[in-house]
């Protein structure tokens, strides 16, 4: 019984001392302000908007083992700084780069996708979120297209 719970003891250490990873790329919450709240005091209107020319952009037809690269340029249509502190794809064949400086009201930025093909064939739909200080906190960007095995080249 004494071993069991030594067992436990030490897996839960293991655990919580693996889930202490810290990220270099990483946004002071400082600079993070978001006057919403609530009793409603601030509005929504007082936070950022990332407003994108696109959400969905095609890649058309690649051969598998291809990469797509993909550009999402956006505006801060808002009234304050926009922060975007990650992005994530929907997998791991999709890798967001974004912009890790504040974005000021009515200034553009791009938010680059490159999209591995490597292992998939068909039609692919992948999506980035975005998480930034805008109401609501999470965007959405996409890529889709078709991949098609290397006999299949046109």
């Amino acid at each position: 019984m004494k071993m069991k719970r030594f067992l436990v003891a030490v897996a839960a250490i293991a655990l919580l001392s693996a889930c202490n990873e810290t990220s270099n790329e990483t946004i002071s919450t400082d600079v993070v302000t978001n006057p919403a709240t609530a009793d409603n005091v601030n509005s929504k209107e007082d936070l950022p908007v990332m407003t994108f020319d696109t959400e969905l952009q095609e890649f058309g037809t690649i051969v598998q083992g291809d990469k797509a690269r993909m550009t999402f340029a956006f505006k801060n249509t808002g009234d304050t700084e926009l922060i975007i502190s990650s992005a994530s794809g929907s997998c791991g064949c999709t890798v967001p780069d974004y912009p890790k400086t504040p974005i000021s009201p009515g200034e553009e930025g791009v938010i680059e996708v490159l999209f591995d093909s490597k292992g998939k064939m068909g039609k692919q739909h992948k999506k980035v979120y975005i998480v930034a200080n805008t109401n609501p906190s999470t965007n959405t960007i996409a890529i889709s297209g078709n991949v098609v095995g290397p006999d299949n080249e046109q």
